[in-house]
């Protein structure tokens, strides 16, 4: 069976070394870069499959990376790892198209796990049927066959995750799915890990595809509990 191929692109040596050799521990391939320039080289020739991406690089920031990643190839795993934890920076990470975002200092086993996790996932997302009908709601379009939106603001491709995440909500219309629901169907993650990614990924969806993300119609949080889907709103009175 082909191993993974991971990108690792991390300045610190200590952290890049402790990272490298649990990587390899669990079977995966690992290339590590400590500047943007050779990640860009290295992303081009290698086409791995995740990128495990720090934000402060020697010769740029990690955004900027993440984007020109995220457009170069749609589907692909990116986890962000960073001293950067605030919940500003987490926003404009997965904003940028990351799949998920860990704080430093952070657990070993956590990391492995969401890893893995990502790798299993972006292998899972196949709509079941070729040619599905696209899905249409309010002024958009997503044709989850190819992870692909026609919107408002113009056509968005659509990372793995985001077309996992799609579908059950689609499928859910009108339902409240818990944060335990999403956390784990969407990012395997058990019900109590304390993260803030499904909540930023929401707010991600919103920008897609609300027309005011600030006063979602379609994307609703259902306070205490988790959010729900809905297809067709119910017309403000006037």
């Amino acid at each position: 069976m082909k191993k993974a191929h991971i990108l690792l692109i991390e300045d610190e040596t200590h952290i890049a070394q402790g990272l490298i050799f649990n990587l390899e521990a669990e079977g995966y391939r690992v290339t590590h870069v400590e500047t943007c320039q050779s990640a860009r080289s290295a992303f081009e020739q290698l086409q791995p499959d995740l990128a495990i991406l720090d934000l402060m690089l020697p010769d740029g920031h990690g955004l900027t990376l993440c984007r020109e990643f995220r457009r170069a190839s749609p589907q692909l795993p990116i986890l962000i790892l960073t001293a950067l934890g605030d919940e500003q920076e987490r926003v404009a990470g997965l904003a940028e198209g990351a799949d998920d975002y860990l704080s430093k200092p952070f657990n070993l086993n956590e990391f492995l796990l969401r890893v893995a996790g990502m790798l299993r996932r972006s292998g899972w997302y196949h709509p079941e049927e070729k040619g599905c009908e696209p899905f249409r709601f309010g002024q958009n379009v997503v044709d989850l066959t190819n992870l692909e939106a026609q919107t408002a603001g113009g056509t968005i491709r659509l990372t793995e995750l985001e077309g996992r995440m799609l579908a059950i909500l689609f499928a859910a219309d009108g339902q409240t799915l818990t944060r335990a629901e999403l956390l784990k169907s969407v990012w395997g993650l058990s019900a109590d890990t304390e993260t803030r990614t499904l909540d930023n990924f929401v707010v991600r969806l919103r920008k897609y595809f609300e027309t005011d993300p600030a006063h979602p119609q379609h994307f609703l949080t259902v306070r205490g509990r988790g959010y729900r889907f809905i297809r067709n709103p119910p017309e403000k009175s006037p």
